[in-house]
């Protein structure tokens, strides 16, 4: 199916059954979050190693409670409504990064961390959902600081306490705080292929970041972009922490698109192409009068608790 056509038919999943996207005239966000707990880590990779258990450094999953070097769509999809650690019951897709270690000791929060799909592209109305089964890797464990820090998916790099801009983990951070990163993929879908060789060709960056561009004529789909805001609970002397991967400048992150497409379709029309600033329901705290795109139960109106 060429660009013209996916676009043409994840536009019409968008559309249907919900009303028009209507963007106030001061849009100051266009996103909603996915706010998902830590279900497990281990040393697998089903994008880059896929088949291979054990053959990847350890990453950390959240999302899909199967993920494993084995999994595959049919997988994740076959797992069942609510087999993931996500507040919305019908995102069975799965994410990953690289496990942090203080020392020879996982690093794992607690507390569900969160994951933004925004528009990466100046004109959000025309962001369309993912297609299922889309998957690729956002940054380098081989990347060098300077790589890193020039990445054009590198909004903060690494935080904590006042310390800000940091491109590897910084030696101190203030007692009590915790550890941030901050990074965002590309945004722009070739329109074919769900995946490449090298797990990234099939996507690129907009022309210009933080939703400033457009996206080039040979990735021509406008698709949400991820920006994952992982929070780690380490403070004081960092001497010791690190990534699975390695350095700070090693961190990068997987994504294996498993929504159900029609409550993607609903969140991308409400949030992203309505220009609204969305919790995990669709729902504006700024904006309550424009309603929410999902029920209380994070699903679709109608569809029951699971």
């Amino acid at each position: 199916m060429g660009a013209a056509a996916v676009v043409a038919a994840v536009t019409t999943v968008a559309m249907a059954g919900h009303p028009a996207a209507r963007a106030d005239d001061l849009v100051t966000h266009h996103e909603f979050q996915v706010d998902c707990l830590i279900n497990h880590h281990q040393p697998d990779d089903p994008i880059v190693f896929p088949g291979l258990p054990g053959a990847s450094h350890d990453h950390t999953f959240v999302g899909n409670n199967t993920t494993n070097a084995t999994s595959t769509l049919q997988s994740l999809l076959g797992a069942g409504a609510g087999a993931t650690s996500c507040l919305n019951p019908d995102d069975l897709s799965a994410y990953w990064f690289p496990t942090a270690f203080n020392g020879d000791t996982p690093v794992l929060s607690t507390w569900r961390q969160t994951i933004y799909y925004k528009s990466g592209i100046l004109d959000y109305t025309k962001v369309v959902p993912f297609p299922q089964g889309l998957k690729f890797v956002v940054g380098s464990p081989a990347a060098t600081i300077d790589e890193f820090r020039t990445s054009p998916g590198a909004v903060e790099g690494f935080e904590c306490g006042d310390s800000t801009h940091n491109w590897d983990i910084p030696a101190y951070c203030v007692d009590g705080s915790q550890l941030n990163v901050r990074f965002q993929a590309p945004s722009c879908w070739d329109g074919v292929h769900l995946d490449s060789a090298d797990h990234k060709s099939h996507m690129a960056y907009p022309s210009l970041p933080n939703g400033g561009g457009v996206c080039p004529a040979d990735h021509p789909v406008a698709v949400p972009m991820l920006e994952f805001k992982i929070a780690f609970p380490v403070s004081g002397d960092m001497s010791r922490v690190h990534l699975a991967s390695g350095r700070g400048y090693s961190w990068h992150y997987d994504f294996f698109n498993a929504w159900d497409p029609p409550t993607l379709a609903a969140l991308v029309t409400h949030c992203i192409n309505g220009g609204l600033q969305c919790d995990s329901r669709g729902f504006d705290l700024y904006k309550p009068d424009r309603g929410a795109a999902l029920g209380d139960n994070y699903r679709l109106p109608g569809r029951p608790d699971v």
